[in-house]
């Protein structure tokens, strides 16, 4: 009865202590899970469970772990020590002892209250005078995880901030960088380049200066000249000359404050370009249709601007009596007279001739005068020519002497009757073509109104019940019926 009331208890304490075992290596198993760990460690910890269930298989039942039973336990050693049959049962006391021996190793200590520290420690050190080998293999195992722990820190290379890792992030930096390091600088460049012409041609005794009461967009001495729409567009207003109302000068620079576009500018190269547009009076300019550019532009003016395309045509043979423009340039007119009035030998020799086109003709885009211009003011003269850089303003000095010339040649010049009758027909029969389209674009219009009406009219019928026709038919009988009777006269007698 004894003997199996302690290989109970021996099973129960094997129990307790397998769930133990497992409960802590399911937490090692949790904290481990994300690198699922080393098989040596695994191996480690199935060779211990399987030496301790062995142990426990070949032990006898520990004592129970109260103070007064481990006393008990005392005295009845010593009595069966007493007794004749004491070499019979030393075995059994032995495996007891070794039995707790190995028990105390996986005991806490907080659990089992009341064991005496110093039989505790009288037991671990017979333990080790037993077993010589425990340290050496508790030392192996610490070795075997320090060994595991390296080789995971070997596995887990920490990350280095080397300039490779971040390409992306470098780049983009580096981009916004120079997109704003290339927006001052070249909003700077732009405002550089139109001070400079500015400073060339609107301040005192310069061109404009001397030809226009009025410069600028205010009648105070410190108002400025330019007037600044954008970073790269930059306007100039002057009034008070005779046979035009005012003159409004338009730079169109390069986009050098925007990267992409200076990029872009590097593989298509463009111009910075200025547009003087001058508004005539309407008694100060006869019928004049003329345009001047290089053939190419010339032909593409022809074909997209309105009153050129309706009442011009390009000139395609030179007069042999007289000097003419060079062979780079084209010539759009209404009538030879027109041309060959305009085009003085002044001109020719300060700018359109073959020899001074070379030195000084570089920035000259193309000229545009008509009297049917397709815009708000329609007598206008157009000059559209290239700005160069800050430092050689100078160049295009004779292009903008043009523009005050010319307004005195078209507010003095007046055509001959046969030229004015051939432009008046044209401007007449241009004026008839108008009207007709405008009726036709009437009569459409009309016509359009009346096929919705008439289709919301059959849908409506369309909807309509059997009676409801009926008794539309006829009334519309009963008025085709009062149409078609005589009217009658009653008179009093």
């Amino acid at each position: 009865m004894a003997k199996s009331f302690w290989y109970l208890l021996a099973l129960l304490s094997l129990l307790s202590l397998i769930g133990q075992q497992l409960s802590r290596s399911s937490v090692y198993a949790a904290a481990d899970f994300e690198g699922f760990g080393d098989e040596s460690e695994e191996e480690d910890e199935d060779q211990s469970e399987s030496d301790l269930i062995t142990n426990f298989r070949s032990t006898s039942p520990p004592p129970i772990l109260t103070q007064s039973d481990f006393k008990k336990d005392v005295e009845q050693q010593k009595d069966d020590e007493s007794k004749p049959d004491s070499s019979l049962n030393s075995p059994s006391i032995d495996s007891s002892k070794s039995s707790s021996t190995v028990s105390f190793e996986y005991w806490d200590e907080d659990e089992f209250e009341g064991l005496p520290v110093q039989e505790r420690e009288q037991q671990e050190n017979e333990e080790k005078k037993e077993n010589p080998n425990s340290d050496v293999a508790e030392s192996f195992s610490e070795s075997g995880s320090s060994d595991s722990k390296t080789d995971e820190s070997k596995e887990r290379v920490p990350f280095s901030f080397s300039p490779r890792n971040f390409i992306v992030e470098i780049i983009c930096v580096s981009f916004l960088i120079m997109f704003a390091v290339n927006y001052f600088t070249g909003k700077k460049e732009n405002e550089n380049i139109a001070l400079s012409w500015a400073s060339r041609f609107a301040t005192k005794d310069s061109i404009f200066d001397k030809n226009f009461s009025l410069l600028g967009t205010g009648d105070g001495k410190d108002t400025p000249l330019l007037l600044k729409e954008g970073q790269n567009v930059f306007k100039f207003y002057a009034s008070g000359r005779r046979y035009c109302q005012g003159l409004l000068a338009t730079m169109e620079l390069k986009s050098r404050h925007d990267l992409i576009s200076r990029l872009y500018n590097m593989v298509v190269p463009c111009k910075d370009e200025i547009t003087f547009e001058v508004y005539m009076n309407d008694d100060s300019m006869d019928h004049v249709m003329f345009a001047l550019a290089k053939k190419k532009a010339a032909k593409l003016m022809h074909k997209e601007f309105m009153d050129l395309q309706r009442y011009a045509s390009f000139v395609t043979t030179t007069p042999t009596n007289r000097k003419w423009v060079a062979e780079e340039l084209g010539v759009v007119t209404e009538s030879r007279e027109v041309a060959g009035d305009l085009i003085t030998e002044a001109v020719l020799d300060q700018v359109f001739g073959d020899k001074a086109f070379e030195k000084f003709g570089k920035g000259f885009i193309s000229m545009h005068f008509s009297d049917q211009h397709q815009s708000s003011h329609r007598k206008m003269l157009v000059f559209k020519f290239a700005v160069p850089d800050a430092k050689n303003m100078a160049d295009m000095t004779r292009l903008v002497a043009l523009v005050p010339y010319y307004i005195d040649l078209i507010g003095r010049y007046k055509l001959s009757s046969q030229a004015r009758s051939k432009t008046e027909a044209a401007r007449n029969k241009a004026a008839q073509e108008v009207y007709k389209e405008l009726q036709n674009a009437r009569q459409e219009a009309l016509q359009k109104k009346k096929a919705e009406k008439r289709k919301m009219m059959e849908e409506l019928e369309a909807k309509l019940s059997a009676e409801a026709i009926k008794k539309k038919e006829a009334k519309e009988r009963a008025r085709q019926m009062k149409k078609v009777m005589p009217k009658v006269k009653m008179s009093r007698s």
